[in-house]
């Protein structure tokens, strides 16, 4: 039952971290990645710590609370920030894609640091799924960005593959409710030091749609994240990053409904589904036996 609701939480992730792409691309038609990274972070840290509340503090130790400290700095400030340029720079589809490799990076980090076992199934399923979302963005809407702006969703992807370890680590010593609120609640201090440095404390205000956007896209991206911390406590990294990197395919189907002028539907884009699709089914189905 165990691995079943893994497989569910992580999928379920990575459908909130699809509907929160959808968001933070509308939101960006009238603010900045700064402002919506902003709230993003403020709407995540009053998110958690009310379920910690609800939940109870738990366990927490200081090894575990310093990895989810660097989770916060890495992944969130680090990735999450990049993902909000990426969207804007590159569009929707092609960022969620790239984003999307970020389990290459996850399983060569578990199979070294934490000794996991990768099994064949797992390695055909990730390079399946990559190869998928690689499709999916060779055939997205050409939207006349610089080759050199793809940086950004990779830097992301890297930063996302880094912080699904750490979170792992620190799940040992703390428990997912308390990590993912110590997690955010690091990313919204640092970055709010940054915004006060930098002289730029106008960027913490955001109105009319945008900020309706933008705490709509926090309140599913901190519930697909806190989603993803849950699975990671019942499974491995190697099986829980890939599925919750299938982000990319529910981006697919919510773009044309909401970012009609952003995605289209081409031959590669279809066929890198089908190839994402069959990767989710190689991990889930066939890793266990």
């Amino acid at each position: 039952m165990m691995p079943q609701t893994m497989h569910i939480l992580a999928l379920a992730g990575a459908l909130c971290s699809a509907a929160a792409t959808i968001f933070i691309r509308q939101g960006l038609r009238g603010s900045e990645p700064y402002a919506g990274f902003w709230i993003n972070l403020v709407v995540g840290t009053i998110g958690l710590w009310a379920a910690v509340i609800f939940t109870g503090l738990g366990h927490v130790s200081i090894r575990g609370a310093l990895f989810f400290v660097l989770a916060g700095l890495i992944g969130t400030v680090g990735g999450r920030l990049l993902r909000f340029f990426a969207i804007e720079k590159v569009g929707a589809s092609i960022a969620a894609a790239l984003i999307n490799l970020n389990p290459f990076v996850a399983s060569a980090l578990a199979i070294a640091l934490l000794g996991e076992r990768i099994t064949l199934p797992i390695v055909v399923g990730t390079v399946v799924i990559v190869a998928g979302t690689t499709l999916l963005s060779i055939g997205g809407k050409r939207l006349g960005f610089r080759s050199g702006q793809l940086a950004l969703p990779l830097l992301s992807a890297v930063c996302f593959g880094v912080v699904a370890v750490l979170r792992k680590l620190g799940l040992s010593g703390t428990g997912a409710v308390v990590g993912s609120a110590i997690n955010v609640t690091t990313a919204l201090v640092a970055f709010t030091a940054f915004l006060l440095a930098s002289g730029r404390p106008e960027v913490m205000v955001c109105r009319g749609r945008s900020l309706a956007h933008f705490t709509a896209a926090g309140l599913l991206e901190n519930a697909g994240v806190f989603m993803n911390v849950v699975a990671l406590s019942l499974g491995t990294v190697s099986v829980v990053t890939p599925l919750y990197g299938t982000a990319p395919i529910f981006v697919l189907f919510l773009a044309p409904f909401f970012l009609r002028d952003v995605e289209t539907l081409s031959g590669r884009v279809i066929l890198g589904t089908l190839l994402i699709v069959l990767g989710v089914y190689l991990i889930t189905a066939l890793s266990g036996r």
